[in-house]
């Protein structure tokens, strides 16, 4: 019950979530797609340069660029967020159209290029409250709509604990995936998959893939994109 009452008062108190709006867009998408990652102070200088670079080179990677040209338009909208702090989240590059090489080329520069955000504690739950919102606000419309986390430990101090969040934007249609990297955290040996399953993880065809250091983010984070590029979730809600 007092889940169901914050969950309740989450709604109430971010107008953003309540309902998608009508988008009147002639050019719409495939799938939108936000990828929140970790700028929390475990992540050292090396260790975010590695996580920006492993996000770079997963967009413009051929085989993601096959995936987007397999899908009816063509199209992917892509939007990258930072968390870590309670209630702050931050979106660092905010929706690019890609839809070929050039501008899957231009999205790369700027998530790798963007100011990193000042960013405390895990607070998976209000990234995803942002990242819904987000979505919600995005210039196309689409059919489907993702959001794809990845970090190095559970959820810490949200505002809005991480499965009430997740129930949330699942209720809004939205897919939430994990990327569980395990080399650095305390939660070694699966035990941060397990919690990401358990936490973050929702919707249909959801899932949470495993990187083993940072190192291996890039090939993880490309695996991850075909797998959500290529893939229609069975059962998805339609915008």
């Amino acid at each position: 019950m007092r889940g169901a009452h914050l969950a309740r008062r989450t709604l109430l108190a971010t107008p953003a979530l309540a309902a998608l709006p009508a988008r009147a867009q002639s050019t719409p998408v495939d799938l939108l797609l936000v990828l929140a990652i970790d700028a929390s102070g475990s992540i050292d200088a090396d260790e975010f340069a590695l996580q920006r670079d492993g996000i770079a080179e997963a967009i413009a990677h051929p085989t993601v660029l096959a995936a987007i040209r397999s899908r009816p338009r063509g199209a992917l909208g892509v939007a990258l967020v930072e968390w870590g702090s309670p209630g702050g989240a931050a979106t660092v590059v905010d929706w690019m159209r890609v839809t070929d090489a050039g501008s899957a080329d231009s999205a790369a520069a700027a998530m790798r290029d963007a100011p990193r955000s000042r960013q405390s504690y895990n607070a998976i739950g209000d990234a995803l409250i942002h990242a819904t919102a987000l979505i919600a606000r995005a210039p196309w419309a689409a059919e489907e709509r993702t959001i794809d986390l990845s970090g190095d430990g559970p959820d810490i101090r949200s505002l809005t604990p991480a499965p009430i969040a997740r129930d949330l934007a699942v209720a809004q249609g939205i897919i939430v995936n994990g990327l569980a990297i395990e080399a650095n955290s305390s939660w070694r040996g699966g035990r941060l998959k397990a919690a990401y399953e358990q936490d973050v993880m929702g919707g249909p065809g959801a899932f949470v893939l495993q990187a083993e250091d940072r190192r291996d983010f890039a090939r993880a984070m490309r695996a991850k994109l075909i797998r959500e590029v290529a893939l229609h979730p069975a059962g998805a809600a339609p915008a």
